[in-house]
């Protein structure tokens, strides 16, 4: 029998992350020595928000540098993973009946390459995006999540990347580390114990959390990539809390392992 894969949410955080060495860095590249190494990636990053669902189909697919009033260094970081258009027409025949575009003008954003060239820095597994439709409801993005499932019995690790808690109009963008914000840790523990009791459905329909979700959440982006991780879930598969953390007083950097 295949090795059935982890499905992994990153808390991917500040862009610069990409050309630093911290604990949240250092835990990215622990895990990617640690899960069985994949056949390739099927990334859902919150950078790529659009509305349409669209998947990769390059097979060299690009840096891209969706960020603004960074370091020059940082714009000259690349990550050349091949890609895989094959995994992209199976991601197509998963998700049918629902129209799925096959791009290739897209490449691998930040939410991607920042996470993996610490976790695969060697580049050489195959990276494939899919879009997040911006149009559609969270529960439509949790039913996708559960179309892709069968992608971890077949070699693939289902990698999302956003952020639990991510609100920059708080956000401390000075030097020196802040305490979390209340209503940010207040969240994330009461994500963390529905995730492990399974609770989705509050998940889901998170804008009934109340206050401390609502500014945890101000927009979905960064939050969507963990409902198709979640989505992904067999009735065997413990969660766990490889990474934990929180930046700037209200970016989650908690990363979501299931399996």
């Amino acid at each position: 029998m295949a090795t059935l894969m982890p499905a992994v949410f990153f808390g991917h955080g500040n862009p610069m992350n990409a050309l630093s060495r911290n604990r949240y860095t250092e835990a990215w590249a622990e895990l990617g020595r640690t899960i069985p190494r994949p056949k390739a990636i099927l990334s859902i990053s919150a950078h790529w928000f659009v509305p349409q669902t669209g998947v990769t189909v390059s097979t060299a697919p690009k840096t891209i540098h969706d960020f603004g009033g960074f370091p020059r260094e940082l714009y000259g970081v690349q990550y050349p993973a091949p890609g895989d258009p094959e995994l992209a027409q199976r991601v197509r025949k998963l998700l049918a009946p629902t129209p799925v575009a096959l791009d290739e003008s897209w490449g691998l954003d930040h939410g991607t390459w920042s996470v993996l060239c610490h976790a695969y820095p060697e580049a050489d597994i195959p990276v494939v995006q899919l879009s997040i439709d911006e149009t559609k409801p969270a529960s439509f993005h949790y039913e996708i999540g559960e179309r892709l499932a069968p992608l971890r019995e077949e070699g693939v690790l289902i990698a999302g990347s956003g952020n639990l808690v991510h609100n920059l109009h708080a956000y401390a963008w000075g030097r020196h580390d802040v305490e979390p914000y209340d209503w940010a840790v207040r969240f994330e523990q009461e994500a963390r114990d529905r995730i492990l009791s399974g609770e989705n459905t509050a998940l889901i329909q998170y804008e009934k959390l109340g206050r401390d979700a609502l500014l945890s959440i101000p927009t979905p982006d960064h939050y969507l990539p963990l409902l198709y991780v979640l989505a992904t879930r067999q009735p065997h598969d413990a969660a766990s809390f490889p990474i934990e953390g929180v930046d700037g007083g209200s970016v989650s950097m908690l990363a979501v392992k299931v399996g």
